[in-house]
């Protein structure tokens, strides 16, 4: 299995590390005083110092508008629970709110959607069987 790489900015490298390392519980790799990796999920985000995305609620999924461009993760759906039930008891403001979508059907997923600190989006998503990420 390869591992997937994304670098993007953010804009405190203080307040990153709060966000991705204590309270969506990513391991922090190597840094400098410009840059941060951490393990995302079994992937390589590394966030550097700068303007974050420039997004837009454009994408139609479902009966939702959501950021253009995210990245994001898929987890086992206890997994999914857990961050869930710890971005909702930290107060984390949803763009939208963790929800199930596609019910019933080939790749049912949980998903939600919020902004890291620096206003980057990010969602998540949750699948009781995530050998049907690319169903039909």
């Amino acid at each position: 299995m390869s591992i997937f790489h994304l670098a993007f900015n953010i804009r405190d490298l203080d307040e990153a590390r709060t966000f991705y390392g204590d309270l969506l519980g990513c391991t922090e790799g190597r840094s400098t005083d410009t840059w941060v990796d951490f393990n995302f999920f079994g992937h390589q985000i590394s966030l550097h110092l700068g303007p974050a995305f420039d997004h837009r609620s454009t994408g139609k999924v479902g009966d939702h508008m959501v950021p253009m461009p995210h990245f994001g993760a898929l987890l086992p759906m206890e997994e999914w629970r857990a961050l869930a039930d710890r971005l909702s008891a930290s107060g984390q403001v949803f763009v939208i709110a963790p929800s199930l979508r596609f019910e019933g059907q080939p790749g049912e997923q949980a998903t939600m959607f919020f902004l890291d600190p620096s206003g980057n989006p990010i969602e998540i998503k949750g699948m009781r069987d995530l050998s049907q990420a690319f169903a039909t």
